[in-house]
This record gives structure tokens, C-alpha cells and sequence, in this order.
């Protein structure tokens, strides 16, 4: 697949990354030399000096044979136009821009064909939004990831010493859980992936990610991991577009307070939002964070524009006694030198990544999920076809050939979760839950969904 990404900032150069791993022929614009070179440096990639939505830059960076172009400039604008060049001069087969403006999101539906013919807006502050927000919902969890509409949920989880999960075989969840299905679809411990089996035992510090209907997340929750009380008390660092999105989808059920730095920011805060509370200030005050008491906190949520502010205002807010931080943080150099400091860091190129692999997929793919730093990946792959044209339909779980890693945690069947086991048999249209701890693999199983002939 031949792929030009307009803009080498943090999501470019994160794209790239991860899609040279894809074995595809990639091809990266943008008008900073010295960012180019970095990246080529770096990555096994074309680069092209110049205005990302100029025909005569696209046309030089391969557009008259891409298949997919992906806009990632800083500027919706710019990246709206780039796709429309490349439509109507181009006529490039996919074409997937970031558009960060709510504006143009809520302005009608003026991406289509005759109009603004973008076929997927990627949105990554509305996509950290929702991250946030879901963690919020779910106390304890280090990552929550939604499939089929939001009918299943893979969540992860730490063991903790004296835990429930600590020093158990997996084969013992059923008899605590009787009522409830759900299934571990991967342990991580010291970094390293292990396949689940019945008789895996748990150790303390593993990260634990186990897969079932939303419905039953809470009851699961609560038998897998220490009781934790439901949160109240929500601070935000940060009134920007990340910031105000997440206050807006939690105060109505949380006490929300938002800190921003700029007084007339503050003031259009105060004026958008309805119950939560803007205090204008800097969060790494510790004055201030002492005076709004800061210690009674159950979430402080870090999200400017700014990696250092976000890290040291919740370092401050850890050590004052907030009893979970949520950091966004853009460098992933900076991740591994505060993850034991910082209870959960925020990725925003992993959050984006996920929902433009979704369309780079072969097979029906509707939903990718990355985690652990793309190492690990999970999707939502469709079964299309019937017993004589699919490797999937007809057989049971336990006699599909899957790739090493690999694992089915799940099966939506219309509105049924069916929760994976050897002996259940899958039909056309079931949606397959799986989770790769090799993403090398993922050819293998897109081969597996390869849509017969027929189907396309």
C-alpha cells in the first residue's frame, strides 16, 4: 500500500513509525527540512519538502498512484484542502484528514463527495477525551478500549500485592464469577507478553487485560481487582480543547474543577460550561493546588499543550496527596522516565494511530485498538462469506489457525456478547474480538478476513 502522511510533527512521524512496521511505501510532506531529515534518519521512508495542499508537492510525493493519503498538518484547513486536491486532481482512493475544530465536525455533514470529500476525520483531542472520560468511569483501570458500539469492553488491569487475582490460576475466575463471563486476553509481567492459560498464575505488578460485555465490567472489576470507591472529585489541568471536552461529557455526575492559566480563556470556560467550577492559575502552584484541596482529589487529570507543565503539576499533585493522575504527555521519551511516579500517561499518537489503522487493515477491520506503545494491538474484524469461501465461518474458535500471540477474547452476534470459548462455532457477520501481543502477526490474521470475492 502506498501512503503519503501530510505533516512529520509528533502524529506524522508517529504514523510513520508505525506503518514502515506495516511494510508499506510511505512517503511523508512537509515544509520543515530539518524534520525531514530527522525522520529520515530514522525511518525507511520518501520525504518531500513543501505545502502540504499544493498539486505540484503532492504530485511529487507520489499522489498520482497513492492509495491513501492522511492529513496531519497542524492546520484543519490545510488538511481539508490537501484532500480535496487529491480527490479532484488525484482522484486518491482514501483520504483521511485531522480536523481539531469542533466547528467543522458539528457544521453539517460537509464531508461527502460534492462537498469537502474527506472520507474519515480523525479528531485526536475528542479521541483523548473519551480515553479519559472512560478511565473516570472505570476506577482502577489503566486502559479502557471499546468495541461493537460500545457492547464490549477490554480493560486492563495491576495486580496489586494481597490483590484478588494475586497467586491465582486463571482457570479459578469462573468458580469466583459464576454469573458473569469474561476472559484474559493477555498478561504482561516485567514487559514481557505471556499467553493466558487455565493454569497461569497471576504475579503481583502483572498488567492484566481481560475482555467482556460492558454490561458486566463493574461486577468483573470489583472480583479482579481491589475495591476501589467510584470517583467524585475531578481536577483538570488545562482549558484547552482536551480540557474543556472532558469537563463538559463528566460534570454533570462528577465535581469538576478545571485549572487554566490564561484569564480570558477562563472567562469562555466559566461561560461554556455549567457546573464545573474554572479557577484561573497556574497548576503547579502548589498554593493553589493546596488551597482547592488538593489531597481530597480522586483524579487530576494533566492535559495542556505543554509535556513539562502537565508532568510536573501532577507530580506536584501525586505528592500532595491526589490519589490518581492521569498525564498527557506528546514526547515518549519522557514516558518511561516518570511511569513509576505517574499512575497513567496518555498517548496521543497511540490514541489517533489506533482509529487510522482501522482503515489501513485488509479485511473488514472496523476497530483498532494500539497499546504498549504499538507493540500490541487490538481489533474488531468482521466474518464475511460462508463455510466453503471464509478460514473462519463454520469452524470453532479452537480450530482456527491462528498466528502465535494471537488470541479471541470475544464475539458480538447481533446484540449478544458471546464470550470466547473452544467450543463456540462462528457464523457470517459474527464481529471477532482479537488481541495481537505481536503485531508482526498482523498479516496473518488479516488473511484470515480477507473478504471472499464474491462478498466484494
Amino acid at each position: 500500500m502506498k501512503i503519503i502522511i501530510l505533516g512529520g510533527g509528533q502524529v506524522g512521524g508517529s504514523l510513520a513509525h508505525n506503518l514502515t512496521k506495516e511494510a508499506s511505501d510511505i512517503t511523508v510532506v512537509d515544509n520543515d527540512g530539518e524534520r525531514l531529515r530527522d525522520l529520515q534518519d530514522r525511518y525507511d521512508i520518501r520525504t518531500v519538502r513543501g505545502m502540504a495542499s499544493h498539486p505540484d508537492v503532492l504530485r511529487s510525493a507520489g499522489a498520482e498512484d497513492a492509495d491513501m493519503l492522511i492529513a496531519v498538518t497542524n492546520s484543519d484547513e490545510v488538511n481539508m484542502v490537501a484532500c480535496q486536491v487529491a480527490y479532484t486532481v488525484f482522484h486518491t482512493p482514501t483520504k483521511i484528514a485531522r480536523v481539531r475544530s469542533s466547528a467543522y465536525i458539528s457544521g453539517g455533514s460537509i464531508f461527502r463527495d460534492d462537498a469537502m470529500p474527506v472520507d474519515v476525520t480523525v479528531n485526536p483531542e475528542a479521541i483523548i477525551k473519551d480515553d479519559i472520560r472512560r478511565l473516570i468511569e472505570n476506577p482502577g483501570a489503566l486502559q479502557v478500549m471499546d468495541f461493537a458500539n460500545g457492547q464490549v469492553q477490554l480493560v486492563g488491569i495491576k495486580a496489586y500485592y494481597g490483590g484478588p487475582l494475586v497467586d491465582q490460576e486463571l482457570g479459578s475466575i469462573r468458580k469466583h464469577m459464576p454469573r458473569v463471563d469474561t476472559r484474559v486476553a493477555a498478561i504482561f509481567r516485567n514487559n514481557r507478553a505471556i499467553m493466558p492459560q487455565g493454569d497461569t498464575v497471576i504475579e503481583a505488578n502483572d498488567e492484566v487485560f481481560f475482555i467482556a460485555a460492558t454490561r458486566d465490567i463493574h461486577a468483573i472489576m470489583s472480583e479482579l481487582h481491589r475495591t476501589e470507591p467510584a470517583n467524585k472529585r475531578i481536577v483538570i489541568a488545562g482549558g484547552g480543547h482536551i480540557g474543556q471536552g472532558l469537563a463538559e461529557s463528566v460534570e454533570d455526575r462528577y465535581g469538576v474543577r478545571i485549572i487554566e492559566q490564561s484569564r480570558q480563556r477562563g472567562y469562555e470556560l466559566s461561560e461554556k460550561l455549567d457546573r464545573a467550577i474554572v479557577l484561573v492559575g497556574d497548576a503547579s502552584d502548589q498554593d493553589l493546588l493546596v488551597e482547592e484541596n488538593i489531597s481530597d482529589t480522586d483524579v487530576f487529570c494533566a492535559v495542556t499543550n505543554d509535556d513539562e507543565a502537565n508532568i510536573m503539576s501532577s507530580l506536584l499533585a501525586k505528592s500532595l496527596g491526589a490519589k490518581k493522575v492521569i498525564t498527557l504527555i506528546n514526547n515518549p521519551a519522557y514516558v518511561d522516565l516518570i511511569s513509576s511516579e505517574i499512575d497513567i500517561t496518555i498517548s496521543p499518537q497511540q490514541s489517533t494511530l489506533g482509529t487510522i489503522l482501522t482503515h489501513i487493515r485488509r479485511g473488514d477491520v472496523v476497530k483498532v485498538h494500539s497499546l504498549r506503545k504499538g507493540a500490541a494491538e487490538a481489533i474488531e474484524a468482521i466474518a464475511h462469506g460462508d463455510e466453503s469461501t471464509s478460514k473462519v465461518i463454520g469452524r470453532s474458535l479452537d480450530e482456527i489457525n491462528l498466528p502465535a500471540g494471537t488470541s479471541i477474547g470475544a464475539l458480538v452476534r447481533g446484540e449478544d456478547v458471546v464470550i470466547a470459548h473452544d467450543d463456540i462455532v462462528v457464523k457470517p457477520q459474527d464481529h471477532l474480538i482479537l488481541f495481537l501481543v505481536d503485531k508482526s502477526k498482523i498479516k496473518d490474521v488479516e488473511r484470515l478476513f480477507q473478504a471472499p470475492l464474491s462478498f466484494i
